[in-house]
C-alpha cells in the first residue's frame, strides 16, 4: 500500500446542530460471501455524553458506558443517527483485515491485526486522545479509502444491531446459520492473528443460538486475547456495563 497519501485521517463534520460529531465514510464493501454492504458513514470514535447529557462523537470525551442496548439505539436515533448494524460492522472489520497498515508486520497476514487497548493495564475506557505505552495497543485502523477509525478493537465494546440473525429490533431471533456472514467473514479462525474471539461450529455443535440476546463486538481494555476487530459476544439487551458502549452511523 502507498501510505504517503493515507496517513492523515480525514473527517467529515455532521450538520450544524451537531457540528462536533466526527464521522468518516466507509466505502461500499463486498463481503467474502458476496453480500454487498452499501457505503455509509460511521462515528470515528465511540459515542460519548456531552456536558448537557446529549450524545456527541468527540475524542476529548470518554466513551458513554453504563447504557443498555435499547437506550443506545434510542440515543442514536435521537441524534438523527442509527446504531451500527452487524453488516456495517463486518464491512469495516473486513476492510481493516485487508490493509497492510493494520497489521503489526506491516503486511496483510504478517504478525497480527492491531487490537487496541486490551492488555488489562487500565481499569476503564479512555478518551480518544489517550496513547498506550504498548506499541501493539495502537488504537486506530485504516479503511480501504485511507480513513481512520478508532477503537474498533479494544478500549470499549460496542452494542450492535443484528440485521443478519436479528428481528426488527436488532435482537438475535434465530440460530446462526453455518454460512452466516457473522461467522464466516473473518479471514482466520477465532483468536488467531489478532482476529478476536467469535463462536465457531465444531463437530459436536448442532447449533449456535443466541436468541433473545444482543450482539457485542470489538473488545475492551481488559479483553486480553479475546479482543479483535471480529470479536463477537452477546448479552441481554437490558444490561448495562462499564465495558460496553456504542457507535453511530448515518446514511450517505
Amino acid at each position: 500500500m502507498d501510505t504517503s497519501t493515507k496517513l492523515a485521517p480525514q473527517t467529515e463534520i455532521a450538520n450544524t446542530e451537531t457540528a462536533s460529531d466526527l464521522f468518516i465514510t466507509v466505502p461500499e464493501t463486498t463481503l467474502p460471501n458476496g453480500t454487498v454492504v452499501p457505503a455509509f458513514q460511521v462515528g470515528q470514535y465511540h459515542c460519548s455524553k456531552n456536558s448537557d447529557g446529549t450524545l456527541v462523537i468527540d475524542p476529548a470525551n470518554k466513551p458513554w458506558n453504563r447504557i443498555n442496548y435499547h437506550d443506545a439505539r434510542a440515543e442514536c436515533a435521537g441524534a438523527g443517527y442509527s446504531l451500527i448494524t452487524e453488516l456495517q460492522y463486518l464491512s469495516i472489520a473486513y476492510q481493516i483485515s485487508q490493509q497492510d497498515e493494520n497489521w503489526t508486520g506491516d503486511k496483510v497476514a504478517e504478525g497480527e491485526i492491531y487490537r487496541g487497548i486490551h492488555k488489562w493495564n487500565l481499569s476503564e475506557a479512555q478518551d480518544g486522545n489517550y496513547v498506550s505505552e504498548e506499541p501493539t495497543e495502537r488504537r486506530w485502523h485504516v479503511l480501504a479509502n485511507g480513513e481512520r477509525v478508532y477503537d474498533f478493537s479494544g478500549n470499549i465494546y460496542s452494542w450492535v444491531f443484528d440485521n443478519v440473525q436479528g428481528d426488527e429490533n436488532g435482537i438475535v431471533s434465530k440460530a446462526f446459520a453455518k454460512d452466516s456472514p457473522s461467522l464466516t467473514t473473518a479471514p482466520y479462525p477465532s483468536c488467531e492473528k489478532g482476529i478476536g474471539w467469535y463462536p465457531q461450529f465444531d463437530d459436536e455443535d448442532e447449533e449456535i443460538d443466541w436468541s433473545g440476546l444482543a450482539l457485542i463486538r470489538g473488545g475492551c481494555w481488559s479483553s486480553s486475547g479475546s479482543a479483535g476487530v471480529f470479536c463477537l459476544f452477546n448479552d441481554w439487551p437490558g444490561s448495562d456495563f462499564n465495558s460496553v458502549g456504542f457507535r453511530c452511523t448515518k446514511s450517505l
